[in-house]
């Protein structure tokens, strides 16, 4: 309960507001997002973007074998999903070499972070990630009152030494890391993954994010072992599926870490068309082939235009190329806001040393046609 106190002709009127006070966690918390929707800034400019190239999509879509599962389905969609997402998880367990319960499904990784870290995290719990590395997160430890302990980059990479260090230091619970890296794109091999791991106290969760997993090169990730309660191996259907829309995520692990998630999670959040189309996309591997193919040749579309204006292309894993620009991130952001008001959505990190930079995802042949016009214009205007 608050008071309003209201001064009139000399007399004082007491009105009590009643309302629900916030916890002061809560309260206390910036109104701010990860992220600002391209649809948000499509609102306020008053038009839309001509080449969406800024949230890591797949603009060549889901399987023509997804699309018509889900159409067939549609019908369906006044039932609620199964909350045990058995056939997804069936086929999934199937896919990795791993038993269903090794495997938890749920609405996109970024559900699947929230709900790891509202497993091990509490108000002053420190969780150890990267500088600049994925924001959501970062937000899901924030909300859940945890203090967070960041390392800077290394040479465009996740310093895994770094990490390790402060989990020691600090006695962290938790420490995330993706590999394939965003916002870089860059990525260890699977050797110096598993040493990691080996070098974790026992008593460390490690959030292994592998989002990019199916676009990155075949040595970066390392074999699945369910073996260890300690790490938690994180996956999409966003990326590469082209189903970023659905969300669909999921992650592997040790029986009794993923069995805890069983505890906590929405059952009935997963909805009947995503488990449809998920396992519709599962089960079309030659897409996904050919869909990854088609986004190694956008990066290497993408490094070819950059390198014609005379910046640097960062090696990538993934389905999007981080640019460096050359300068300082005033620069960069100069860049950036002069592609988007010339139609073109793109994103940019913002930690120190890599806010250098802006981040192009791949997309489809006329999206970088038109990217490749702009960029001369973009960067003539900040020069």
């Amino acid at each position: 309960m608050s008071e309003i106190l209201l001064f009139a002709s000399g007399k004082t009127d007491i009105a009590v507001a009643m309302e629900p006070l916030l916890i002061p966690l809560i309260d206390n918390l910036p109104s701010t997002v990860p992220f600002v929707g391209p649809e948000a800034l499509e609102r306020k400019r008053g038009r839309p973007f001509k080449a969406r190239l800024g949230a890591n999509e797949s603009g060549f879509g889901p399987a023509p074998s997804v699309i018509a599962a889900m159409r067939d389905q549609a019908g369906e969609a006044w039932k609620y999903a199964d909350p045990e997402n058995f056939e997804l998880k069936q086929a999934l367990s199937k896919h990795l070499g791993v038993k269903p319960a090794n495997v938890v499904v749920g609405e996109g990784v970024d559900t699947l972070l929230g709900l790891a870290v509202r497993q091990y995290v509490r108000e002053g719990t420190p969780v150890v990630t990267s500088l600049g590395a994925y924001p959501t997160f970062n937000f899901h430890v924030a909300g859940f009152g945890g203090r967070l302990v960041t390392v800077p980059y290394r040479e465009d990479r996740e310093d895994l030494q770094a990490l390790l260090a402060a989990v020691k230091r600090e006695g962290a619970p938790l420490v995330y890391l993706s590999n394939p890296d965003n916002p870089m794109g860059t990525w260890w091999d699977a050797a110096e993954i598993e040493h990691f791991i080996d070098a974790l106290p026992e008593t460390t969760m490690l959030i292994l994010d592998e989002a990019y997993g199916e676009t990155a090169p075949t040595d970066a990730l390392p074999p699945i072992h369910v073996g260890r309660s300690n790490v938690l191996r994180m996956r999409t259907f966003s990326k590469a599926y082209g189903l970023a829309g659905m969300r669909c995520g999921y992650a592997i692990g040790a029986d009794r870490p993923i069995l805890a998630f069983d505890k906590i999670r929405n059952h009935f959040g997963m909805n009947r068309l995503t488990q449809i189309a998920a396992l519709a996309a599962l089960a079309d591997q030659e897409y996904l082939r050919n869909a990854v193919g088609r986004i190694i040749a956008g990066r290497e579309r993408i490094a070819g235009i950059v390198a014609d204006n005379g910046l640097h292309a960062i090696p990538s894993a993934t389905n999007f190329v981080t640019i460096d620009c050359g300068r300082d991130g005033p620069y960069a952001l100069a860049v950036l806001n002069g592609l988007i008001e010339n139609d073109v959505f793109v994103r940019k990190p913002m930690a120190p040393v890599l806010d250098r930079c802006i981040r192009v995802s791949v997309g489809l042949r006329d999206e970088l046609d038109f990217f490749e016009q702009q960029l001369p214009q973009a960067l003539a205007r900040v020069k």
